[in-house]
Order: C-alpha cells, then sequence, then structure tokens
C-alpha cells in the first residue's frame, strides 16, 4: 500500500528560472529551453572566416525557448522580431520562425532567443 504524498511533492520541479534582469519577471523555465548541438564556433560564420580561431568550443551567448504567450510579437503574427520584456519593456532577445544561427554556430529551427546577458538564470 502506498503512503499518502503531499500533491506538492508530486507536480513537477521547474529546476532552473529565468528572469528579466531589470525587472526581475520570470520569462522561462528550464522545461521551455530549446537544446541543440554546439556548431563550430566563429568558422561557420561566413564574414568571420578568414579570421583565426581557437580550437577550444565555443560558447553560446543566447538560450533558445519555445514560443510562450508573453511572447506578444510572436502572438500578433510576426514571421520575425525582437523580443521585448512585458513588465519593462528591455529588449530580450529576438526570434525568427525561419530559424537563427546562435553565437555557437549552430541554426535553430525555428528560434526564439533570449540573450543570456539580459536575463538572470535562478535555480529553484
Amino acid at each position: 500500500m502506498e503512503a499518502d504524498v503531499n500533491p506538492e511533492e508530486k507536480a513537477p520541479h521547474p529546476g532552473v528560472i529565468y528572469r528579466c534582469k531589470k525587472c526581475r519577471r520570470m520569462v522561462a523555465t528550464e522545461e521551455y529551453v530549446v537544446t541543440h548541438d554546439v556548431g563550430q564556433g566563429e568558422k561557420c560564420f561566413l564574414r568571420r572566416k578568414s579570421y583565426h580561431v581557437d580550437e577550444k568550443e565555443p560558447e553560446c551567448a543566447c538560450i533558445f525557448v519555445e514560443p510562450m504567450k508573453w511572447m506578444q510579437a510572436v502572438e500578433e503574427g510576426y514571421v520575425s522580431n525582437k523580443l521585448w520584456c512585458m513588465g519593462c519593456k528591455t529588449r530580450l532577445g529576438s526570434f525568427n520562425w525561419a530559424g537563427m544561427q546562435c553565437t555557437c554556430g549552430a541554426w535553430v529551427i525555428p528560434a526564439f532567443q533570449l540573450l543570456k546577458s539580459r536575463i538572470d538564470e535562478s535555480q529553484m
């Protein structure tokens, strides 16, 4: 026979929460993050092919998420646009249904990109 378990303990734990740095409004949780394979970094950007590139693994300066209701431009039907915080109107990133290239060089299609420099990451 199973022991009674508190319903709060059964609820899925969001893990990491992403918030706007300026107003601290929650913009995403870990469950909405879209992972991608790390690309080849600056080597794969056409405009930077002539530069010397370190052989270390490139870092992503952004995270990609699934489209969410707070993304007003997505709700209005735009194909691509910037993403603004609903609380303080700070630019958090951008989106493009046709896809975007991450700073690591990988392509993400469709792309809803939040810049790490504009959001805080906290553990729940």
